[in-house]
């Protein structure tokens, strides 16, 4: 049965967070497993810092996997760490680091399998992004191919800090057939088993489809 499925939109590790306890309970896990790839250029003991202080006090222990370049995602002991998983975490700051290093790749390959075994998967900030496809590129707000984990979705993180005309513009390039979540930082959509999505955090999630705003009801589900 496959797991939950939640996408985050930044700020992961920070009070407002309420999904973090929630998914923890709801795969019974005792150990988070952490991918802090999108940051391997900026920093990634700052994440890791900020996940361990985080999942100490929800009482569960974090095991990071240095996954910061492809060779890494072909690594045993990485892929053994995700297949055995219960909970894992993908964050950062680089969208296109990410898809770069996971893209057809046996670590790619773990996730799906994990996911598909039970694990919640939860991609917060550029790994909500990049579990997407379309992709959002944070550069300029436009699109480009992400992993295709949840097809048909693409996802505005930290959609709070973006001005009203960089919003406007990013759904307005969106293909028809492609719906566009507004994820403010604190914020994520989860998917449960066979329920739809639902929001849960700190902020308000906007949907946008061809025919205008719309509610979470209109997100597709992924099919593996």
């Amino acid at each position: 049965m496959n797991g939950p499925i939640a996408l985050v939109g930044g700020g992961e590790f920070t009070p407002g967070c309420t999904f973090d306890a929630e998914l923890i309970a709801d795969v019974g896990a005792s150990e988070v497993v952490l991918l802090p790839t999108g940051s391997a250029y900026e920093n990634p003991e700052r994440l890791v810092d900020a996940a361990s202080q985080w999942f100490t006090d929800l009482g569960v222990s974090l095991k990071t996997l240095p996954v910061y370049t492809r060779r890494d995602a072909f690594d045993a002991d990485n892929l053994a760490a995700v297949a055995g998983a219960r909970m894992i975490y993908i964050a950062g700051a680089s969208p296109m680091h990410m898809r770069s290093v996971f893209k057809d790749t046996p670590l790619m390959e773990a996730l799906h399998e994990a996911w598909r075994s039970g694990a919640a998967l939860v991609g917060s900030g550029a790994g909500a992004d990049v579990l997407c496809d379309p992709m959002v590129d944070q550069r300029g707000g436009a699109y480009t191919v992400g992993l295709g984990l949840v097809p048909g979705v693409a996802v505005i993180p930290r959609s709070n800090t973006w001005s009203k005309e960089k919003v406007h513009r990013t759904v307005s390039l969106a293909p028809t057939d492609v719906v566009v979540v507004e994820l403010p930082e604190r914020t994520a959509i989860l998917l449960d088993g066979s329920q739809g999505w639902r929001s849960s955090g700190a902020g308000e999630v906007i949907v946008h489809t061809a025919a205008g705003i719309a509610s979470l009801a209109e997100i597709p589900k992924p099919v593996f």
